[in-house]
């Protein structure tokens, strides 16, 4: 898998973790041919990635970012809902899809992005023919503003991986293995990105972050948090849909009562983390937000966020945010489909597992 990248990728910080994670696939999966090719293309062209980062970074002496906001909270909470919102806001850059898949090498000629964005785009395309209901559970462009959780596959830490293959050694790892170097790499690629331009502040999103504070503010000592809240319910099933629809399409079985146990297992002890963290944030960096609050006024709940952390909303991102609400409401969405109980998981477990989270904050 490394040949010809040995060398080349950098501190040795990813043996351990891809040592693990392809260890754990092998003794718990049976791949399908297409499932089989894809997970380890996956791994090679994250290396790849990290390679042709590294290279252009290891000598060069780059300034610090732009300060960041993270949106974080339980998957499939309402957080692409609010990233979208916040991306109108034109004192936001958020890292684009095809940047993160292929930033490397740096283009600034328009036709050579367009090039990319076909390519990048074909890729989602196959993708979304593999697993029909991808596009309902999480629509990908190209040139879309996207999260930042593939981010993390740069240093082989990441709950992607969990998506795709059954790897309950390699959850058992992240769960409390160092994200300390994530988060250097993390810093590397965004200021490689600024090269082509500086932005007022970074927007950023991945549900893992709840779990990393600490080491993101080691990293981004000005970063700020959003945080929204949903009842874990929803966002538990929700996310071990997604888990079950992208494994069928790499996978001979797939497991529902596994997903459930593990996920559930994951992502209440990310958020325990994330609570402990929080305590030693002042009010100025993080904001905690109702998701019943945000689906049902969105508009003033934004505006809380900008006052809370003092940022300006002018009238032409009210404006783009208004008018972008007016569309979605006219827009006709398939619904995901799915419950709880087919994960092997019921309200009881559930609420008993997030107990203390569910005693502190209103969804």
């Amino acid at each position: 898998m490394l040949s010809g990248l040995e060398g080349k990728l950098g501190e040795d910080d990813y043996t351990e973790p891809l040592e693990i994670l392809i260890n754990s696939a092998n003794k718990n999966n049976e791949f399908n041919l297409f499932g089989s090719i894809a997970f380890k293309n996956q791994l090679k062209d994250r290396l790849k990635m990290r390679s042709k980062l590294y290279n252009f970074v290891k000598d060069r002496d780059l300034p610090s970012t732009a300060n960041p906001v993270f949106v974080t909270g339980l998957p499939r909470s309402g957080t692409t809902f609010l990233f979208n919102l916040l991306a109108l806001d034109n004192s936001h850059r958020s890292p684009r899809y095809w940047e993160i898949m292929s930033l490397m090498p740096l283009v600034k000629n328009k036709f050579d992005i367009k090039k990319r964005e076909w390519k990048i785009n074909a890729e989602l395309k196959f993708a979304r023919t593999i697993i029909p209901k991808l596009r309902n559970m999480h629509h990908i462009r190209a040139n879309s503003p996207e999260e930042c959780e593939l981010l993390a596959t740069i240093n082989v830490r990441s709950f992607v991986y969990m998506c795709m293959a059954n790897v309950p050694e390699y959850v058992e790892y992240l769960k409390d293995c160092s994200f300390d170097s994530v988060f250097k790499w993390h810093k590397r690629f965004f200021q490689v990105l600024e090269i082509n331009g500086r932005p007022k502040r970074w927007l950023l999103k991945d549900p893992s972050h709840i779990g990393h504070i600490p080491e993101i503010l080691t990293t981004y000592p000005n970063a700020k948090f959003i945080n929204i809240h949903r009842d874990p319910m929803e966002s538990v099933a929700s996310f071990c849909s997604l888990a079950k629809n992208i494994r069928s399409a790499f996978s001979k079985n797939v497991n529902p009562e596994q997903i459930g146990e593990v996920i559930l297992d994951f992502w209440q002890h990310s958020l325990q983390k994330g609570i402990q963290a929080k305590e030693n944030l002042s009010s100025d960096q993080i904001i905690d937000i109702s998701y019943s609050n945000f689906i049902d006024d969105p508009l003033n709940i934004l505006k809380d966020i900008y006052q809370n952390f003092e940022f300006d909303m002018d009238i032409e991102t009210e404006n783009k945010i208004k008018n972008y609400l007016i569309n979605q409401s006219k827009l006709k969405k398939e619904k995901h489909s799915y419950s709880i109980e087919e994960f092997g998981l019921n309200e009881a477990k559930v609420k008993d597992c997030f107990k203390n989270y569910m005693m502190n904050y209103e969804f």
